[in-house]
């Protein structure tokens, strides 16, 4: 399973959200590269860029930061937040990013989202199936979309998609455990012989070294890990153990 730390990024700062809310913005580090190489240090090889302002500007903003770190380490950048235009792609791939998450693109322009899968190719996308109580969220989570979750990856895997980012928003930055039970349903559920293999990376909640084997040991491809890392939860020497 690999280890993926998230670094969000706000006016070019390295920053944690609690359930996607703006107004609970904490402050980690003025600069995001002295993070991610502290990361790579550790012997990590993998990276979560999220672009809040982008998100919320729903265009690419901060890659200017994603090409720091891209040129400055050699972590394998996957790279999401606002990504909604085909010059949106070309800036991100341009700037460094290995992959692209893409979330409420996926819900409302799927010809937009098809024609990146077909394009770039479905390894360097990653379809961003964030949970509200079961519901697609979109718009920064801001919007509850109509589409269910596990019907929602499935038609993408027909599609050819295999990384799926999942978040259970009602866990993110609660430091009280990912969600076990769901990731289980969605492994269970899009196992379908015929559709694309899952690869499913684990997001929110993570509180504690010990949910990681949990996490692997009923399939999930990646896990991300943000805040857990951030307030101490979880050390850096632990994650080096595990890899």
């Amino acid at each position: 399973m690999r280890i993926i730390p998230a670094i969000d990024i706000i006016d070019g700062k390295c920053v944690r959200l609690t359930k996607g809310d703006y107004n609970t913005k904490k402050v980690y580090n003025e600069n995001p590269l002295e993070v991610a190489k502290m990361f790579e240090d550790s012997g990590i090889e993998y990276l979560h860029l999220v672009d809040l302002d982008g998100a919320k500007a729903k265009h690419i903003v901060n890659y200017k930061v994603l090409e720091q770190i891209a040129t400055k380490t050699n972590l394998k950048i996957d790279f999401g937040g606002g990504l909604k235009s085909n010059e949106d792609l070309h800036i991100a791939f341009n700037s460094g990013a290995k992959q692209i998450t893409g979330g409420s693109i996926a819900v409302k322009d799927r010809e937009t989202f098809e024609g990146w899968i077909d394009t770039y190719g479905a390894e360097k996308i990653i379809l961003g199936a964030d949970s509200d109580d079961g519901k697609v969220a979109i718009s920064g989570w801001i919007e509850k979309s109509n589409e269910a979750l596990i019907p929602f990856i499935k038609a993408y895997q027909k599609k050819s998609i295999a990384y799926v980012i999942c978040t259970d928003i009602s866990k993110d930055g609660m430091l009280q455990g990912p969600s076990v039970d769901l990731y289980k349903r969605i492994i269970s559920e899009c196992s379908n012989s015929n559709d694309t293999p899952l690869k499913l990376i684990a997001s929110g909640g993570i509180s504690s070294f010990d949910e990681l084997p949990v996490l692997k040991e009923i399939g999930c491809e990646g896990v991300i890990i943000g805040k857990a890392i951030y307030e101490n939860k979880i050390s850096l020497s632990q994650l080096e153990k595990f890899l």
